[in-house]
């Protein structure tokens, strides 16, 4: 499994990798192992249209075996709070595709 990881406007310090690696390893146990699965992350920090503050946004994308890519998109006041919510969504929508595919493979079967 290869996790890409891609910084805008924001340096990718040894604490936000090693954050970045804590978070995604909780998603790659709900995946199949697959040395060929991809799973890119983007962080970046948008600061030009916002009064008061950085706000960070954070991306990642998982191709899922059957060609199928799931994407999650959080922005929040703080990097912590965004891998969060990423990795939650991440969570749902990984589920959500095993349930449909082991119905789909049921459906198979009583044919």
């Amino acid at each position: 499994m290869n996790i890409k990881i891609k910084g805008t406007n924001v340096e990718l310090t040894d604490y936000l990798l090693k954050l970045i690696d804590q978070k995604i390893k909780k998603i790659e146990k709900l995946l199949p192992e697959n040395p060929d699965l991809i799973i890119d992350v983007e962080l970046e920090k948008t600061t030009r249209h916002h009064q008061k503050g950085d706000i960070f946004r954070v991306e990642v994308q998982v191709e899922v075996p059957g060609g199928k890519m799931l994407r999650a998109v959080s922005k929040k006041e703080d990097f912590r709070s965004a891998l969060t919510d990423v990795r939650e969504e991440l969570e749902v929508q990984i589920k959500k595709h095993k349930e449909k595919i082991s119905l789909e493979q049921r459906r198979r079967v009583k044919k």
